[in-house]
Order: structure tokens, then C-alpha cells, then sequence
């Protein structure tokens, strides 16, 4: 169903993406390939559909969820969870290494102590066979073991011919600071990789995908609608998809449902203000507001908390919206987080 806002799966549920799709399989045989674009844009939809259609064994590592430091147990732990869920495809590789254990149709590496398996070894283990590595959102990777895993993907690069890792990652920055190809310290630096970037649609484009998505659940939605949709979420399938799928359950005003969308922005916006200081807020209000230069964010922030912010903290919490894709010359990139920043309502909104 093209209104399911799950990551979709086959072809025939991922509307518009046949480009991003041939691109992928024309540069299957890259070491690394790395999908970027904001975030809803649907690379995920676009990876998962993509590892579906090849002949090849494949995972797909989650670390979303990750903690912020996390640990070698908190890697082999997501680890051994993915690999459990793709046995029927990885249990011919990894039968008989002592260090993976196989109970019950879940897998168990040994990450600590005497026959722990590192992670060069294990991609060492996998390259038995044809396979893709893919790390969804893999700037959470970012933290303390970032460099013993780029030392093994480094390793795989050299070593590891049958191996192709893909990366996506909607904080593009983040992304790119992680691995590090540009960066003379990192483990790959000067390593080739294919990127793809993964726009939004067309209004065109995205008018389309709403009528089909509508004549397939047999439904009349009226012009306005349609229009007020375009208009405000912008080509982003993500938010597009939410809109239809809304619709669908039945919250047919069109003000309801970006109300809803508002919130979930904010939500998202609220999580990184918590993690980085309210600051963050007071900047991103600035921006809504509509000041388009460093200079007019600087007065901004210093009239609403009544002291001077030095230019190397204002420079930085900038370039740190942009590395999150927030943000990119002054301008939220989705709609929706120039609307919610306009809301954050936590106590530090009182400083604003």
C-alpha cells in the first residue's frame, strides 16, 4: 500500500524511486555507497526495496537506537539481533565459528574474553560469500568504538572484496563526519565511495503519488485538500504518506492533520534540544522568525537572554543544525521544523 508509513519492501509499493533504484544496482559492486537526504525522504523505503530485488545475502544493521556511548556490547548486541533475523540467509557463513553461537534460531557473538570475535575477523568471516552490510542511519556509529569500527571497514575495503557496505544517513554532516573520507585522520580516508542523495519529489510528482495513493484505497479527496497537502509538506513522501494515511483513517480536515504532523516535528526538535541545550531553541525560533543571516540570529539570541554569546558557540550550534539536516544557508530544509520550532514549549521556552 503506498499510504503504509512502514518502510516499504517491494517495487511495486515505492512510488517514483525506479532512478534511485537502477543507480544502486549500477554501482552494486562499490566497497561503500552511502544514501543521504533529509529526513522522511524515504531512503530507507529505498534500501530495503533495493536488498529485496538483488540476489544477494543480505543485513541491514539498525543503530538507530544506539546509546550515545555505546559500548562493544551494545554494537555485537544489535549485531547478533540482525543477523538473527536474517538466519535463513547467513546461517551457511557463520555455521561453525566457535565465537557465534546458534540457539534457538538466535545468534550469540562472544564480544569479550579469550576466542572474542572482532569485527575485522567477522567481516573477514562473511566475505565467504557474496554479501551487503547495510548501516541504516550509520552516523550513530558517531562515539568512543567510531575508530575500532573504521579501522574494520577499513579492513574490509583492502581485504574483504565480497563485501559491499551501504550507509544511509538523514543527518548528513553527522554522516560524513563519521567515515570520514575527507578527513587526512580517518581510517578512510581517500576511500572511493558512491553517493546517492535522495531529493524530494516534484509537486507534479508528489500530486501523483497522492492520487494513486487515494484511487487505491478507492477514496475522493477534494481539490483544496490536495493542494493545501502539496503546498505545505513540500515533497517529502514521508510527511505525504502521513497525510494520505490519515486521511484514510479518518481525519479528513486537512488543518487536523498537519496540526498532528506539527507535533511529531516537534517532538524530534524537543529531543534535540534536551541533548544539546536550549540555546538550540532559542536559534531555531530565530530562524522561523525569519532572520536569514549570522549576524541578525547573534542580536536575536542575545536579546532574548540578555548576555553576549560568543561568536564560536553561535558558529558552532549553527553548523551543528546544518551536520543534522535541519537547516542548511538559514533554511529549514522540511517545512514542518520551521513550523514546530515556532512551538517548543518546554520550560526553557520561557527564555525565548
Amino acid at each position: 500500500m503506498l499510504f503504509d508509513p512502514r518502510p516499504k519492501t517491494r517495487r511495486e509499493d515505492l512510488f517514483g524511486r525506479e532512478r534511485e533504484l537502477e543507480n544502486l544496482a549500477r554501482n552494486i559492486d562499490s566497497p561503500i555507497t552511502v544514501i543521504t537526504g533529509i529526513r522522511r525522504i524515504g531512503k530507507s523505503s529505498i534500501l530495503s526495496v533495493f536488498l529485496n530485488e538483488v540476489n544477494i545475502p543480505s543485513i541491514i544493521v539498525d543503530v538507530r537506537n544506539l546509546p550515545l556511548n555505546y559500548s562493544l556490547k551494545d554494537f555485537y548486541h544489535v549485531l547478533s539481533k540482525t543477523l538473527s533475523s536474517r538466519m535463513d540467509r547467513f546461517i551457511e557463513i557463520i555455521k561453525g565459528i566457535s565465537s557465534i553461537k546458534v540457539l534457538g534460531g538466535e545468534v550469540e557473538i562472544k564480544w569479550k574474553g579469550k576466542g572474542a570475535l572482532s569485527l575485522p575477523l567477522l567481516f573477514d568471516l562473511l566475505n565467504r560469500k557474496r554479501v551487503i552490510v547495510a548501516f541504516d542511519e550509520g552516523q550513530k556509529l558517531r562515539g568512543p568504538r567510531s575508530t575500532e569500527i573504521l579501522n574494520a571497514l577499513a579492513h574490509a575495503y583492502d581485504y574483504d572484496k565480497n563485501i559491499t557496505f551501504i550507509f544511509t544517513g538523514s543527518e548528513v554532516g553527522l554522516l560524513y563526519s563519521f567515515l570520514g573520507v575527507n578527513d587526512t585522520k580517518s581510517p578512510l580516508y581517500g576511500r572511493y565511495h558512491y553517493n546517492l542523495t535522495i531529493e524530494r519529489f516534484s509537486r507534479d510528482l508528489a500530486e501523483d503519488f497522492l492520487k494513486a495513493g487515494f484511487k487505491e484505497l478507492n477514496i475522493e479527496v477534494n481539490r483544496e485538500t490536495i493542494e493545501e497537502a502539496l503546498s505545505f509538506f513540500n515533497g517529502i513522501p514521508g510527511w505525504l504518506t502521513f497525510f494520505g494515511n490519515e486521511y484514510y483513517k479518518g481525519s479528513k480536515r486537512f488543518a487536523l492533520i498537519k496540526d498532528m504532523a506539527v507535533n511529531l516535528a516537534l517532538e524530534e526538535l524537543e529531543n534535540v534540544v534536551k541533548e544539546r541545550g536550549k540555546r538550540y531553541a532559542t536559534v531555531l525560533r530565530a530562524i522561523a522568525l525569519g532572520e536569514k543571516s549570522w549576524g541578525k540570529i547573534k542580536r536575536y539570541v542575545e536579546e532574548k537572554e540578555g548576555s553576549t554569546i560568543s561568536s564560536s558557540i553561535l558558529s558552532n550550534i549553527i553548523r551543528n543544525l546544518e551536520d543534522l539536516s535541519v537547516i542548511k544557508d538559514y533554511n529549514f530544509l522540511d517545512p514542518l521544523y520551521k513550523e514546530a520550532s515556532l512551538k517548543l514549549s518546554y520550560a526553557y521556552r520561557n527564555s525565548l
